[in-house]
């Protein structure tokens, strides 16, 4: 008897292993983000959101192992945590909680709290002692000797010293337009800042001793990415041409080239000590790496470059001008920083494995980079300990979680790590477009897969456009929570395939400023038509059951492929999509006045979704919020009464004071439950 109990016991556990996991459980797992790490490097800081419940964890020890919760939110209440900094002696961190504002100064407020959520610095001691509330505001940035906290607030710059017992914030100045990117002086004496003015830039500096602003070397361009040297006596900085009438979501392969600027602080002057050669590389790409430029030592600056087709980093001898390429190979260099001593990067790159991104240490005196991770996971956000690394990382298995490498062996720390172990890693396949271009597309297959059966089949569109969906879960909340949903859907007998279409990221400029992309033709619906005919062309996959869904972009897309091949998706979810470029381009350019422009107007349109609809017949489901601040609500208001005028069937989700990544997590689950839901009623197995 007790042997049957036993092995009743063990069949039940392994059918509680072999268990997919539910929707809700994915959701809800624990999801990392804003690492930072002492100046010591023996402690570890990160924000956990934990189904909407978002609070600063801690980690200290020798590896890690003593975790503890900094702070006592309680809830799901949509409102974030960020900008994440230790004071210098480590035993105080600065964050912001909040939410920022639309255009009628109006914070985000998703689960209508009666309270005000705007954005407001605190500082924390990490032992004992209350959490002090600084100021509203955003971008804290904190002295080298910690004892004044620099911040933006109303679009000026504020400061406050912590070393009184009630802050007294003082605002330094007031001037036009918005300031940004805050760089204290390495003998704290100045502040450097970029001031935005529409279609132009400065280089501000602010004297704290003298109590003087200056604007350094104005021009009619761009001028950001201040830099300081070891000295404070020198700026580096970054000046780009403004392209006139050159609205975005436009392939920019090539422009007035762009350079960088070398200011010297007591007279004034700067001169150029490099520039960007005519043809690749000559328009400067600002999303990402995060930082443009690093002053390391031996006078040398880095800096990225596409002059080679791939954002790499390279090494600017400043007393030669002489730039030396770093990361050489097919990839992009994504994010990267310079390590305390300034004399070698921590990077983050897919060179090597185009769909997932590793973490690589170049020495900046013999110039060889060495990869510090590998494997089937994604690694990024890497900051040197004192005994190793510490970064976040995902797998197919589990979201964003804190990790350390320690003597060559990369472990998760923390007890909130929710491991899926029987999801898997989807397939990669190469896809070719309607117009004969290739791309990448990755998918999930069934559970108990068989080759001889007709499975329905939904299609994942990303958002942005420049984004890249990876073998693993994205480092991204909001594509983590589409990577889930596409597992679940192969869960519940799909084939789920998500497609990294034209003008993404991760494959080369060329591809990401594919010709014709966004509003000069929508030449990346070729590869979303190519994605279905692929699906539908295969013995296993129903060709009359095949879905679309997508948020933002991906939204966009998905009505592209509902209005012009309505015989092709059976269904669709439209999250937040464009549906007219000509109403969405302002939101990104406000010059832009479609009355005023008729030629790119037209061509806007026709590259638009709403230029097709009298071909939609297939179902949809919109979801919007409608404090969208990217897409405007009124695209999906506008489509739903187009969609009326024809007969065209849907069913909408409106969420009440939500913006474009949704802020509330049971929005979330909503989304990707209706999603679900929506999709399965039609084309779900019988």
């Amino acid at each position: 008897m007790m042997r049957l109990l036993h092995l009743f016991a063990a069949l039940l556990l392994g059918l509680a292993i072999c268990a997919q996991p539910t929707l809700n459980e994915i959701l809800d797992a624990p999801f990392a983000s804003d690492m930072t790490v002492t100046k010591d490097g023996k402690s570890i800081a990160w924000v956990d959101n934990t189904a909407g419940e978002r609070n600063i964890f801690i980690a200290s020890g020798e590896d890690f192992s003593s975790v503890s919760q900094l702070t006592d939110y309680v809830g799901d209440e949509g409102i974030a945590l960020s900008n994440l900094a230790f004071t210098p002696d480590g035993n105080k961190l600065v964050f912001v909680r909040g939410n920022s504002k639309n255009r009628e100064g109006q914070p985000a407020n998703p689960a209508l709290l009666q309270q005000n959520t705007e954005q407001v610095i605190f500082i924390q001691p990490l032992v004992r002692g209350d959490r002090m509330n600084i100021s509203s505001g955003t971008q804290p940035r904190l002295s080298h000797d910690g004892l004044t906290l620099a911040f933006i607030k109303g679009g000026q710059l504020w400061t406050t010293s912590l070393t009184d017992s009630m802050p007294d914030p003082k605002q330094l100045f007031k001037t036009r337009g918005g300031q940004s990117d805050i760089k204290w002086s390495p003998d704290d004496s100045k502040i450097a800042f970029v001031s935005r003015r529409g279609d132009h830039s400065y280089i501000g500096v602010y004297d704290l001793t003298k109590e003087k602003l200056a604007f350094m070397d104005p021009s009619v361009d761009r001028d950001f990415s201040p830099e300081w040297s070891s000295d404070s006596k020198m700026i580096a900085f970054i000046r780009s041409p403004n392209a006139k009438e050159v609205p975005p979501f436009t392939p920019q392969r090539i422009a007035h080239p762009w350079s960088i600027r070398l200011l010297e602080i007591n007279s004034g002057k700067a001169r150029a000590i490099w520039k960007a050669d005519e043809g690749m590389g000559s328009s400067f790409f600002g999303q990402f790496p995060g930082a443009a430029l690093e002053w390391a030592t031996g006078d040398q600056l880095i800096f990225p470059s596409e002059k080679d087709g791939w954002m790499h980093l390279y090494a600017l001898h400043i007393p030669t001008g002489q730039a030396t390429l770093l990361t050489p190979g097919d990839g992009i260099v994504e994010d990267y920083h310079l390590t305390e001593d300034r004399s070698s990067i921590l990077l983050t790159t897919n060179i090597g494995d185009l769909h997932r991104r590793h973490i690589g240490q170049l020495d900046l005196a013999s110039k060889e980079l060495v990869m510090l991770t590998s494997g089937e996971g994604v690694e990024f956000s890497p900051h040197q300990t004192h005994n190793g690394l510490a970064f976040l990382k995902t797998t197919a298995q589990h979201t964003s979680r804190p990790a350390v490498l320690l003597n060559g062996n990369a472990q998760l720390i923390g007890n909130r790590t929710n491991v899926f172990e029987n999801q898997r890693v989807p397939e990669l396949v190469e896809i070719t477009a309607t117009d004969g271009k290739p791309f990448m597309a990755t998918i999930f297959y069934p559970d108990n897969y068989d080759k001889s059966k007709e499975y329905p089949s939904a299609i994942f569109l990303h958002g942005g456009s420049r984004r890249q969906m990876l073998q693993a879960y994205h480092y991204s909340g909001y594509y983590s929570n589409a990577f889930a949903l596409q597992q679940y859907f192969a869960s519940q007998g799909y084939i789920a395939m998500m497609i990294n279409f034209r003008s993404g990221i991760g494959y080369g400029t060329e591809f990401r400023e594919a010709d014709n992309y966004g509003i000069t033709g929508a030449s990346e619906v070729y590869d979303l038509i190519g994605a279905g005919e692929y699906l539908a062309a295969r013995s296993d996959v129903d060709p009359d059951r095949i879905a679309l869904w997508g948020g933002s972009y991906g939204g966009y897309l998905t009505a592209h492929g509902l209005s012009r091949r309505s015989d092709l998706f059976a269904v669709g979810v439209d999250i937040h999509g464009v549906h007219n470029w000509n109403t969405e381009l302002p939101t990104f350019a406000p010059w832009y006045n479609q009355n005023h422009y008729p030629e790119i107007a037209a061509l806007a349109f026709q590259s638009s979704p709403e230029a097709y609809l009298d071909g939609w017949e297939s179902p949809v489901l919109l979801i919007h919020g409608d404090d969208d601040r990217n897409v405007p609500f009124s695209e999906s208001v506008v489509l739903s009464e187009q969609l009326r005028d024809r007969g065209v069937f849907f069913e909408q989700l409106i969420f009440p004071d939500e913006v474009h990544g949704f802020l509330l997590h049971d929005n979330w689950v909503r989304c990707q439950e209706a999603t679900f839901e929506f999709i399965n009623r039609y084309i779900g197995v019988k």
